[in-house]
């Protein structure tokens, strides 16, 4: 099987250059419109889809984010593995801006997203223990190694709704409970690219230390800006190193993310909604087929 990899960008990211045969293709989803079209093409010999998360333009907020229909569109495009890039604060004094964190755990405090494909009508249930796929993160770790960016291996994203940051209480607590880095986009995506069943990593790109750190009250928005645009920066080259780590010639993730519905799936055949069953038709298409 060929590797197809989908890379989703955040903030700043927006493309992915040195892509072959670049060709933007609109991709329709029965979730609704996805954030933008899918650039597709191959980066040294590796085919990838890239979507931008807020679309071009960073039209959409993190709420208005349809991550059902952006899951679904890569899924139809033959995407086969995902590497997330989100832009985030620190919590930690140890990751400053600049710090690409290879998270691998995450805590979903979103409440205003639709965060699974099944319903009512067809039922399952998919394990998030380990969230993110450790082949690709170790495979972003080497490249990150490779191109010079400052890194960190492992670590808990803290997902809240937005578009509002933290209050400084907020903070704090986040800090008491051990999480590592905040954002506002990785949550429900990981959910979602597990009940598609493709393997998913983060690169958390540190913009700013959250309000928690002393300093914070004397950042400028144009200091965010330009770590915003430094870290964009990196994370085009830390595709472009990736690529050949990953290779065309595609191996399965050790935590069996390929095969995870053979086992998730509640409702039997003669109960499912069919026009549930219908809109599935991409997520759960290897599953009926079997």
């Amino acid at each position: 099987m060929r590797t197809t990899l989908g890379v989703i960008g955040g903030s700043g990211v927006y493309d992915i250059e040195g892509l072959e045969d670049a060709e933007w293709r609109a991709v329709e989803s029965p979730w609704g419109e996805p954030s933008d079209a899918l650039l597709c093409g191959r980066l040294q010999g590796v085919n990838m889809v890239f979507l931008p998360r807020h679309g071009r333009g960073h039209r959409l907020t993190p709420s208005a984010i349809n991550y059902r229909a952006n899951i679904d569109a890569l899924k139809r495009a033959g995407v086969t593995d995902i590497i997330s890039l989100s832009a985030c604060g620190s919590l930690r004094e140890d990751l400053p801006p600049g710090t690409f964190v290879m998270v691998d755990q995450f805590i979903d405090m979103t409440y205003a997203r639709e965060k699974s494909f099944f319903g009512p009508g067809f039922v399952a249930h998919v394990s998030m223990a380990h969230p993110v796929c450790p082949r690709l993160s170790a495979a972003l770790g080497a490249a990150a190694e490779e191109v010079g960016a400052p890194h960190h291996m492992g670590g808990a994203y803290l997902t809240i709704e937005g578009p509002q940051s933290s209050s400084l209480a907020e903070s704090r607590l986040y800090r008491n409970w051990g999480c590592d880095v905040i954002g506002m986009t990785n949550m429900p995506e990981a959910k979602l690219a597990r009940e598609a069943e493709i393997p998913y990593a983060t690169v958390a790109m540190v913009t700013d230390f959250d309000c928690w750190h002393p300093d914070h009250d004397h950042v400028q928005v144009s200091d965010v800006i330009a770590a915003l645009h430094s870290n964009a920066d990196n994370a085009r080259q830390l595709v472009a190193a990736i690529a050949p780590k990953l290779g065309p010639e595609r191996t399965a993730s050790p935590l069996g993310i390929e095969r995870v519905l053979d086992s998730a799936i509640l409702t039997p055949p003669g109960e499912r909604d069919p026009a549930l069953v219908q809109k599935l038709s991409a997520i759960v298409g290897r599953v009926m087929k079997a």
